[in-house]
């Protein structure tokens, strides 16, 4: 008897979780039907189930939350939903853009069953590989030539600068040797002018010291001589200051007189 109303009180409980899960799965339904995706993520996840765990992937898929959806998709046991399953997790991973692992989730869903929008997703994604790896080598081409190209501009810029420099070094060493040589030849035309100066000074010197020596071999003229040639001067008109070189008288033996 007790066990018989156990078992009236357990199926009593199941039937009402039953008839409290066809009511959220209804209104669920209902909310995802009218694109409230908010409300059937609500109400899918108060039903313990893979069917309403799959459809509440799909209601956070399409809410954008491809991780949520995800993590929710691989979380279904259900063999019956396994090639569901697999698509939508392709089509979660194609939209975070890990290619590699949508595409393998494709494949896997085709061997399950051959699928046309399946099929389409996956050649759609590896060619979008295929693009994203020329363009990644291109981009590496790019890049590579841009190097090359930079390097030649850095290259050209420091053999310009170097040729620059170079130039004024030389006009700098040119203007010093300019300035060098404009002071050598400054000291040798002094050192010209001083020797020529100091020839010019000895040869006076000599050229005095000779008329010294002419002057004292010379000898002095007499007081008659005087006399003699400042009468010849005043006959001939010539009027001069010259002062008799002395005032002694004169000489006794002087004869013929002017």
């Amino acid at each position: 008897m007790k066990r018989v109303l156990i078992s009236l009180i357990v199926l009593t409980i199941f039937i009402d979780a039953s008839l409290l899960d066809f009511s959220y799965l209804d209104k669920a339904k209902e909310a995802y039907t009218k694109k409230d995706y908010l409300k059937a993520d609500k109400f899918y996840s108060k039903v313990d189930s893979d069917e309403a765990r799959f459809n509440r992937a799909d209601a956070l898929y399409r809410q954008k939350k491809y991780k949520e959806a995800l993590s929710e998709y691989q979380s279904i046991s259900d063999e019956k939903l396994r090639f569901r399953k697999l698509h939508n997790i392709g089509n979660s991973y194609a939209k975070l853009k890990k290619i590699d692992e949508a595409i393998k989730s494709y494949e896997d869903a085709l061997k399950i069953k051959e699928d046309k929008d399946t099929r389409f997703n996956l050649e759609l994604l590896k060619k979008k590989k295929k693009e994203q790896k020329n363009k990644k080598k291109q981009n590496k081409k790019n890049n590579k030539d841009k190097k090359k190209k930079d390097d030649k501009k850095k290259q050209d810029k420091k053999n310009n600068d170097k040729k620059q420099q170079d130039k004024k070094n030389n006009k700098d060493n040119k203007n010093k040797d300019d300035k060098k040589n404009n002071k050598d030849n400054k000291n040798k035309d002094d050192k010209k002018n001083s020797e020529e100066a100091k020839k010019k000074k000895e040869k006076d010197k000599q050229k005095k010291s000779q008329m010294a020596k002419e002057a004292k071999k010379q000898p002095p003229i007499t007081d008659m001589e005087e006399r003699k040639w400042q009468k010849m001067l005043n006959q001939k008109g010539v009027n001069t200051l010259m002062l008799p070189l002395n005032n002694k008288e004169q000489k006794r033996n002087e004869t013929n007189p002017w």
